[in-house]
C-alpha cells in the first residue's frame, strides 16, 4: 500500500506542476510581447502578502494536501482526476485591458457621416438690367448689361478681302494690322500698343480710331464669347450711355469677328472687334471704330478686319 501512495503522490505532484507551467507560461512564444500592458489602477501595497505566497496557497495545492494527509487512495484519485482537465483545458482567459474585437469601439462615434453634400443648381442666365449675385461670371456680367443685346443665333456675315500690301506689326499682341493711307495717320499709340486715327471732326470729338494690343479682358473658352466681351469693353471708349446693335459676326483665321453700330443720343458710330490668337500669352485685339460724322470711310473697317493676321 505504501507504494500505491507512493505512486499516486507522484502522479498528483507531476500534475499540479504541469498546471503551474500551464498558468505561468504563454500558450505562443510571443504571447507575453503581443499582449497589451495595462498599469494597474492603483499600486500594490507594501503590507500586503507576498504574491508568491499567495500562489502557493491556492485551493488546488489546499485540496491536493488534504487528499495526501487523509491516506485514502480513492481521495488522491478523485482529487488528481479532478486536477486532469484543469491541465488539459485553456491556458488563460482573455485579457480583461484587451478590447473584445466584437464589441463596439467606445472611443468610435459611429460610421462616418456623408455630410450634406448638395449639387449646386444652375443659375438662370441674367437678363439685361438684372442685378447679379456676388461670384458672377464674366458671361453673367455681359448678359445682365442692358447695353448690349443678346446675339442673335443667325446674324449676316460680311465679306472679307485680303490684307492689304502695307501693316503695322505689333510684337506685343502678336498680330499685324493694315496700315491705311491717308486721311488715316499713326499716332501715340498709348495706352494701346498700336494706334492710328482719323482727322477730328468739325463739331464734334469724336474720330476714327483703329488700335491693336493684348486682350485686356479675360479669354473665354469660345473665341466668339471672348469677342463679345471685348466689343463691351470697346464702350469705355465711347460716350457715356452708348448702346451697340449688332451688325454681324463671324469666325476669322485663328479667331472672330464682330461688327457692331454703337448709338450714344442723337449720333452713332460703327465698329468691330476681331479677336486672334497671335501666339503670345493672352490673344491679340484689333478694335476699329468710325463715327457717322466721318461716315465716308466706314468702308475702311471691312478693310481692317479684313487684313488681320497673326505675325506669327
Amino acid at each position: 500500500m505504501r507504494v500505491i501512495y507512493r505512486g499516486l503522490a507522484v502522479g498528483v505532484t507531476v500534475a499540479v506542476a504541469a498546471v503551474s507551467l500551464v498558468f505561468v507560461l504563454p500558450q505562443e512564444p510571443d504571447g507575453v510581447a503581443a499582449g497589451p500592458i495595462a498599469a494597474p489602477s492603483t499600486p500594490p501595497s507594501s503590507s500586503g502578502p507576498d504574491p508568491a505566497s499567495s500562489a502557493s496557497s491556492s485551493p488546488l495545492s489546499s485540496a491536493l494536501s488534504s487528499a495526501l494527509s487523509s491516506g485514502t487512495p480513492q481521495a488522491v484519485a478523485a482529487t488528481a482526476a479532478a486536477a486532469t482537465p484543469l491541465a488539459s483545458g485553456p491556458a488563460a482567459t482573455a485579457d480583461p485591458a484587451s478590447p473584445d474585437p466584437t464589441s463596439p469601439d467606445p472611443t468610435s462615434s459611429g460610421p462616418a457621416s456623408s455630410g450634406n453634400v448638395t449639387s449646386a443648381a444652375p443659375r438662370p442666365t441674367p437678363t439685361p438690367g438684372a442685378s447679379l449675385a456676388p461670384g458672377y461670371t464674366a458671361m453673367e456680367a455681359l448678359y445682365a448689361d442692358a447695353r448690349l443685346p443678346r446675339l442673335p443665333e443667325k446674324v449676316q456675315r460680311v465679306p472679307l478681302r485680303g490684307a492689304g500690301k502695307y501693316v503695322i506689326r505689333d510684337r506685343r499682341s502678336g498680330l499685324a494690322v493694315p496700315r491705311l493711307g491717308r486721311p488715316w495717320k499713326t499716332y501715340g499709340p498709348a495706352p494701346f500698343t498700336s494706334r492710328q486715327v482719323l482727322p477730328k471732326a468739325r463739331g464734334t470729338q469724336q474720330r476714327g480710331m483703329i488700335v491693336t494690343c493684348p486682350l485686356p479682358i479675360e479669354a473665354q473658352e469660345h473665341p466668339r464669347d471672348t469677342a463679345l466681351l471685348a466689343a463691351r469693353w470697346t464702350l469705355n471708349h465711347h460716350p457715356e450711355g452708348a448702346t451697340i446693335r449688332w451688325f454681324a459676326s463671324q469666325p476669322v483665321k485663328d479667331g472672330w469677328m464682330l461688327a457692331y453700330q454703337v448709338k450714344y443720343g442723337k449720333r452713332t458710330s460703327r465698329a468691330a472687334v476681331a479677336v486672334v490668337d497671335g501666339g503670345m500669352s493672352k490673344p491679340g485685339l484689333v478694335f476699329v471704330t468710325v463715327p457717322d460724322a466721318q461716315k465716308k470711310r466706314w468702308h475702311d473697317i471691312t478693310r481692317v478686319v479684313s487684313g488681320v493676321r497673326a505675325l506669327g
